[in-house]
This record gives C-alpha cells, sequence and structure tokens, in this order.
C-alpha cells in the first residue's frame, strides 16, 4: 500500500502533465499578482507531492489525471524525465517561497519567472526543458543504466 502512493507512474499521459503544467502557469501568476505566502505554499506542497507519490496526493495531479487528461487523447511519455522536471520544479518554488518569507522578493521573483518560464513551455508549446537536462544527463552517463532502461517506452 505504502509503496503504491510513493510511486511515480511510468509512462506518463503527456496530457495530463501538460494540464499540470498549465495550472502551475495559473498559481505562478497568481503569486505574482497577489504576493501570497498560501499561493506559494501550495505551489510547494504540490511539487513535493508530485515527486514523492506522482499525481497521487496532488489535488491538481488528481485533477489532470481523473478530470481533464480522459478526455484527451492518451500520449504516454517516460516517467523518469517527467519526475525529473518535477524535482526542479520543487528546487525552484522551495527557493521561492523562501526568498519570499526572508523578504528577498527581487530573487524570488527572478526564481518564480523561471518556473512560469518551464512550466509555459511544457503546457503551451509541449517542450519540457527538465526532460530535455534528463535526457542530457543520461548521454554523458550520470542518469544510471537502470533508470535509463526505464525511459524506454
Amino acid at each position: 500500500m505504502i509503496k503504491e502512493i510513493f510511486s511515480f507512474p511510468n509512462p506518463v499521459n503527456e496530457n495530463a502533465a501538460r494540464t499540470v503544467a498549465f495550472c502551475v502557469v495559473v498559481l505562478a501568476i497568481a503569486g505574482f499578482i497577489t504576493n501570497s505566502i498560501y499561493i506559494l505554499s501550495f505551489l510547494l506542497y504540490g511539487f513535493i507531492a508530485r515527486v514523492l507519490t506522482g499525481p497521487t496526493l496532488s489535488p491538481i495531479g488528481q485533477f489532470a489525471t481523473r478530470i481533464i487528461a480522459p478526455n484527451l487523447p492518451k500520449k504516454n511519455v517516460a516517467g523518469p524525465p517527467k519526475r525529473f522536471a518535477q524535482m526542479i520544479g520543487l528546487v525552484c518554488s522551495s527557493l521561492t517561497l523562501y526568498l519570499f518569507i526572508v523578504e528577498q522578493h527581487l530573487l524570488s521573483d527572478a526564481i518564480l519567472s523561471l518556473l512560469l518560464l518551464f512550466a509555459s513551455l511544457e503546457a503551451f508549446v509541449g517542450f519540457c526543458a527538465g526532460c530535455f537536462i534528463f535526457n542530457k544527463l543520461m548521454k554523458i552517463g550520470l542518469v544510471p543504466e537502470s533508470i535509463c532502461e526505464q525511459c524506454q517506452i
């Protein structure tokens, strides 16, 4: 039971991933507009939940996989690069919230802008920057062979 909860799907439905990215775009914009610690905290929680459990404990992940994605054509992509991309989002949202709390708003906004850019590329263009970086890391041998094997769909 616990192992099932703390797992990341492989393969991942590309349309669900793009829906999650769109929701991150909306939250990032809302964070800019409102300067709300609650929105930034929810953004961070979402990345923590998705890195640890895929969509299982993520409200946005549940929305994407249960409501939106079933109504769109299914396109499977490898899970490990998407999880890596979620980890990049986790780092960015963690730094954003921390810098916001310590009142380094310019730096907080800069990192939130980077997150907004990456999420926008995924949501609107279908380009996953984290997946691109992951693939480069695979090619130079920094990703273990066992993970590379999981990327074969």
